[in-house]
């Protein structure tokens, strides 16, 4: 009975880990910065990588320009392009830390990466 109740307080302590790991995953997404652009540069949206919106920049020449259905499109279009990079980098990094955290359950990891 020792034994489950010393490798339950192991599973715990390891949820644990894994909870504050991907806490300081997320708080350090909120530091890497992501973008997407449309019309060759023209509209460039910043995000972070925790896909929140942080600046969006219009060239004064093609807004001069460009009409409310163009400029609404292409927002879109950018801003569609940042949320992607934002989750790629996002996954990329809780990817590697479940790998990480994987790793140090032993024989346990091979169970999640099959």
């Amino acid at each position: 009975m020792a034994y489950w109740k010393k490798r339950s307080q192991h599973m715990f302590d390891k949820l644990m880990e894994a909870q504050q790991k991907a806490e300081e995953t997320k708080k350090r997404l909120d530091h890497v910065t992501v973008s997407g652009e449309a019309e060759g540069g023209k509209i460039k949206v910043i995000a972070t990588a925790n896909k929140e919106i942080k600046e969006i920049v219009i060239d004064p020449a093609f807004l001069a320009a460009a009409d409310k259905e163009e400029l609404e499109e292409l927002l879109v279009v950018a801003l569609n392009k940042t949320l992607v990079q934002a989750e790629n980098v996002s996954q990329s990094e809780m990817q590697a830390m479940s790998q990480d955290l994987l790793g140090g359950l032993g024989g346990l990891g091979n169970l999640f990466n099959k």
